[in-house]
């Protein structure tokens, strides 16, 4: 059985690479570990954890989306690409290649990517995704790359979180003031909701 180790990476779209940046690596704190193709049509990566990135391709006319509640449907423009399942090595990418071809699913030839090999296909639902296992001895997040042709000078000022982008937090929440608010979830660890495996 393949052996999957999380999301290797979201794919999302921009048409502001430069005000992404800012917003991921000096807002947030992501390291940008890399960024290729050129003015029009690059993508760009950033760290979130070992083997777990965020990634952008910006093209010229993409539009923010309509901010919408968490989890409820939507329609019209969106900014979600395609989703990137991380396993183990290339061995899991053949068995799951076999596995979707022999159930009619298109999958792809494996693709070397230089960072990760990949295979692609689609879900039942038409969602695009991606497998990817990392190319052996590389390691994005402790050498950072930019090969993109003519990157923005926000790019150029490198991989680091850049301080002075943002307000600085004058007044932090006081530990008295600082709630943890009831969500859906915590039925599942409350058990205020019957576990479906009982039925079972």
């Amino acid at each position: 059985m393949a052996v999957f180790t999380g999301v290797n990476h979201l794919a999302m779209a921009t048409g502001d690479m430069d005000r992404t940046i800012r917003y991921w690596r000096d807002l947030v704190g992501l390291r940008l570990v890399a960024g290729l193709g050129m003015p029009g049509a690059r993508q760009y990566f950033f760290r979130i954890a070992t083997d777990s990135y965020l990634g952008f391709f910006e093209w010229a006319d993409v539009e923010p989306i309509e901010e919408k509640e968490h989890g409820y449907p939507a329609k019209g423009p969106l900014v979600f690409d395609h989703v990137a399942l991380g396993v183990a090595g290339d061995e899991d990418l053949w068995e799951l290649r076999d596995k979707l071809e022999a159930a009619g699913f298109w999958v792809s030839e494996p693709l070397d990517h230089g960072f990760i090999h990949s295979i692609y296909s689609f879900d039942p639902n038409g969602i695009a995704v991606e497998f990817s296992a990392t190319a052996p001895g590389v390691d994005l997040g402790a050498r950072p790359v930019m090969v993109e042709r003519a990157p923005g000078p926000v790019a150029l000022e490198g991989p680091e979180q850049v301080p002075g982008q943002w307000p600085s937090v004058d007044q932090p929440t006081p530990a008295d003031e600082r709630r943890v608010y009831p969500g859906e979830g915590l039925a599942l660890v409350q058990g205020r909701k019957r576990n479906w495996f009982e039925n079972a």
